[in-house]
């Protein structure tokens, strides 16, 4: 009785993890549409100003050709000045003024267009780069839901019998509704508000280029290009934090060394990366711990200890594997519960998990030192 409704706790917390999964890609999903709304606008504007560009080329050449013909007419008048009365002669130099000025603006008008134009052209390239980023993030959600539907409901079978079973699905649950939270804000405060921002502006340029402040829409539409920039690392941002592609492409070493500069330069914190020994690939469990490790040190350094320097350390040992974490930051008193002491938790599991061991060395206004020790075999 007790094993069955244990069963079903754990089938619970995974159907959860799978709304949660399943309401993050409908997310993404909605924010993708938003964008091919505004690349459909983007596209339209791009055909009309094409369309007034033409017309623009068009008349220039026409009124162009009447300047010239003009001109000669002047240049009669200027000639044989005592032929013609004033009034003729007024005419013509009137008219060849006006015209002059005509077709100055009218190239001003066709400059401006021109410049509109490529600016239309990159911002849909960038457009569609996005949806691109977009698409592989959702495929890399349905994997995750595939994961969560068939592979991981296995756990149910291969913990049926342990007694810490009811505790491990509460982390879950609580770790789910977390990364709920985490994902949720992210989206939202980041590109979805961003691309809304960006739908806005692309109206107001619109608006401000038609009342012919073409300053105006000049810096509004730098501003948009710099908002589609932000959105587009932000999207990377999450795509990143969700799984590196780059763990599976170039393996640990690498990885570590861009997400330690990306992170670096995102919170503007001075972070030092160091390795010793051959830079083999790992098998792939070990590859994802110790990223996943120095992901968690580094943000609790950066969030909870308000570390402005943090030194990464890694051995590749021929018999284990040794990374050291050290920052500047405020410490803390580790004979204290934390509220927000899961994630130390979580990274003690997962060091228990590949029979190493993890200590910490801290204390209040003394900054923290994260050593990490797993037995690995380099082949």
């Amino acid at each position: 009785m007790v094993q069955k409704l244990e069963q079903k706790t754990l089938d619970f917390v995974i159907d959860e993890m799978v709304d949660v999964v399943q309401n993050s890609k409908d997310e993404i999903f909605n924010i993708s549409e938003e964008s091919r709304k505004e690349y459909e606008t983007l596209k339209r504007d791009l055909k009309k100003t094409k369309e007034e560009m033409a017309q623009h080329i068009t008349d220039g050449d026409q009124l162009e050709q009447k300047v010239r013909y003009s001109r000669q007419q002047l240049s009669e008048v200027s000639k044989f000045f005592d032929r013609y009365s004033e009034t003729e002669i007024r005419e013509v130099y009137e008219n060849t003024h006006k015209m002059q000025t005509q077709l100055a603006v009218l190239r001003q008008e066709e400059k401006e267009l021109r410049n509109k134009r490529e600016d239309l052209e990159r911002r849909l390239v960038a457009l569609d780069q996005t949806f691109e980023r977009a698409d592989g993030l959702a495929g890399k959600i349905s994997v995750i839901l595939t994961y969560l539907n068939d592979d991981f409901r296995q756990v149910n079978e291969m913990i049926a019998e342990a007694k810490e079973k009811q505790e491990f699905g509460l982390k879950i649950i609580e770790a789910q509704e977390e990364e709920r939270r985490k994902i949720s804000r992210e989206i939202h405060d980041g590109p979805a508000q961003m691309l809304a921002n960006i739908l806005l502006r692309s109206e107001l340029v619109d608006r401000t280029f038609r009342n012919g402040t073409v300053d105006e829409a000049l810096k509004e539409i730098r501003s948009v290009r710099k908002m589609i920039r932000s959105s587009l690392y932000e999207v990377r941002r999450i795509i990143y934090d969700l799984r590196p592609m780059a763990l599976d492409d170039l393996g640990l070493v690498p990885t570590i060394k861009k997400y330690i500069a990306t992170i670096g330069d995102y919170n503007d914190s001075e972070i030092a990366f160091s390795s010793v020994g051959e830079e083999k690939r790992l098998n792939q469990k070990y590859e994802i711990a110790f990223f996943r490790l120095v992901q968690e040190s580094v943000q609790n350094a950066i969030k909870h200890a308000d570390a402005t320097c943090i030194e990464v350390r890694l051995e590749l040992n021929k018999a284990n594997i040794v990374m050291e974490i050290k920052d500047n930051g405020k410490g803390f008193d580790p004979s204290m519960k934390h509220d927000k002491s899961f994630g130390l938790i979580g990274m003690r599991e997962r060091v228990e998990m590949l029979e190493g061991n993890l200590s910490i060395d801290t204390s209040i206004g003394k900054g923290t030192t994260i050593l990490i020790d797993v037995p690995y075999e380099l082949s």
